[in-house]
């Protein structure tokens, strides 16, 4: 003989996880639960919502992963700060996905070029004194380096990482590291011959002068032309893109 069952007022546990979720994160959102005060425990979330202990589980996994909360083994989970880099942290997955698909990381170097052409623009209206200290000081470190490959492209990414702090607004430095990190596993496979770093640091110099000038047009006249020379020479050495 067979038991069927009876699934009638047996609730999703999907769906349940999915309500405590969208509960404690709406608690989370209004200050309701503090940052840095523990969410419900285990329990109280299993005697409340009225779900398994794996379910409730589940639920505190998801929080973790958008970042919202601080859950460490043998912890009680408490309320994170919130953080920008968490913030993109918890794209990355979405992003790797995108890139694994034909066209996606141009479709993401694309969105870095639109982001820096803004920025250069910036800088050449905007840059302080200060500003544009530190990037002679950054574009002097990308010239010493153009012998040694693996030091010319962190110096690169560091040039271009000032211009992210000009606007003074967290989220572009946050940004640039994003983008760097996302993008990374390609530029670090590429051949880096001092000939090439030479005509990318004459690139970024003469995006310096333009800042220096005053010129936002020029400025993001050079800017693009380095960054799509810059994806010719990815394009030059992937055949897969």
């Amino acid at each position: 003989m067979t038991t069927h069952r009876n699934t009638k007022n047996v609730p999703n546990e999907d769906r349940a996880a999915d309500t405590v979720v969208r509960t404690l994160s709406e608690s989370i959102y209004s200050g309701e639960l503090a940052v840095g005060a523990p969410i419900p425990s285990e329990r109280e979330i299993v005697e409340r919502f009225q779900i398994s202990r794996t379910v409730a589980r589940e639920a505190v996994s998801i929080l973790s992963s958008k970042g919202l909360i601080d859950a460490r083994p043998r912890f009680r989970p408490v309320v994170r700060q919130p953080d920008i880099d968490v913030a993109f942290g918890v794209m990355g997955g979405l992003v790797q996905h995108m890139l694994s698909r034909p066209g996606g990381v141009k479709q993401l170097f694309d969105t870095r070029i639109f982001v820096e052409a803004g920025l250069v623009r910036k800088a050449a209206t905007d840059a302080t004194k200060d500003d544009i200290s530190n990037l002679r000081s950054a574009l002097q470190m990308n010239e010493d380096s153009i012998g040694n490959s693996e030091e010319f492209y962190e110096t690169d990414v560091a040039y271009h990482g000032v211009l992210y702090t000009i606007p003074r607004n967290p989220v572009f430095p946050s940004i640039h590291r994003s983008f760097s990190n996302w993008l990374g596993d390609h530029w670090v496979k590429m051949p880096r011959l001092p000939d090439r770093n030479q005509r990318n640091y004459k690139a970024h110099a003469a995006i310096f002068d333009a800042i220096l000038s005053r010129d936002p047009d020029e400025a993001e006249k050079r800017l693009v032309s380095h960054l799509n020379d810059a994806w010719a020479q990815v394009v030059d050495t992937f055949d897969d893109l």
